[in-house]
């Protein structure tokens, strides 16, 4: 599984050469950034010391959703509680989700936000899960540099052993299943349950191949059902 690492609106150049230090570091490789331009400045490439060929191959996107377009899986970092969104991952367990992930799935991306404001509900609504890094102090929050590290550290192990190939999954699997719960709600006429909603999509990026292959099929007979129950 190829892990793309994604920064969002970065301000810094220097932040941005840090986080490719990192990278380099604990062996990946794939930095994608999305509406900023400042890995081009000289800062970026100082601070990186020895990872320019990270900042070499930046691909440049000008929102997120086109930077996930070809992406399977997709983790984003978050410092903040929210009403709508809950920690699911901490880094440790992240690593043990990613392991199963990597057997069926191609391609990740593991997204930060802005320095200052992190992501937008938007943004974290395209991701499959979030994580964030639990904090003693009171002050919140990471550099990005720091938190892209603490990430790829934690995560390095997966750079580093091939992964044991299973069956191949069906294409678009997760995405597709997303799309059969949301159908099934507006069918039950629970669409605009905001909680039951919110809380199906964070946890099917928890579900394992096998599981969400199983649901697929519960999905399926649930469908037949509803098509021939009699209408009121």
């Amino acid at each position: 599984m190829q892990i793309h690492i994604v920064l969002v609106s970065p301000a810094r150049a220097e932040n941005v050469g840090a986080a490719a230090r990192a990278m380099k570091t604990m062996g990946f490789s794939s930095l994608r950034i999305v509406n900023s331009r400042v890995y081009l400045e000289e800062p970026a490439r100082w601070v990186a010391h020895g990872a320019g060929e990270v900042l070499d191959n930046v691909i440049h996107y000008d929102t997120l959703a086109q930077a996930l377009a070809d992406v399977d899986f997709t983790v984003a970092t978050t410092a903040r509680s929210r009403a709508r969104y809950h920690y699911y991952c901490s880094p440790q367990e992240l690593e043990g989700v990613l392991e199963e992930k990597r057997r069926w799935l191609g391609h990740c991306a593991l997204v930060f936000g802005r320095e200052d404001s992190g992501l937008t509900n938007d943004e974290l609504a395209l991701a499959d899960i979030l994580t964030g890094v639990p904090m003693v102090a009171d002050y919140p929050s990471l550099n990005l540099g720091q938190a892209v590290m603490v990430y790829c550290y934690q995560l390095s192990s997966l750079m580093q052993v091939a992964a044991v190939s299973e069956p191949p999954a069906q294409e678009n699997q997760l995405k597709a299943l997303r799309e059969r719960v949301a159908s099934l709600l507006q069918a039950l006429d629970v669409a605009d349950d905001r909680k039951l909603g919110d809380w199906l999509d964070q946890r099917m990026g928890l579900l394992a191949q096998r599981d969400t292959a199983m649901l697929h099929t519960l999905l399926h007979d649930i469908e037949k059902a509803l098509k021939k129950a009699p209408k009121e």
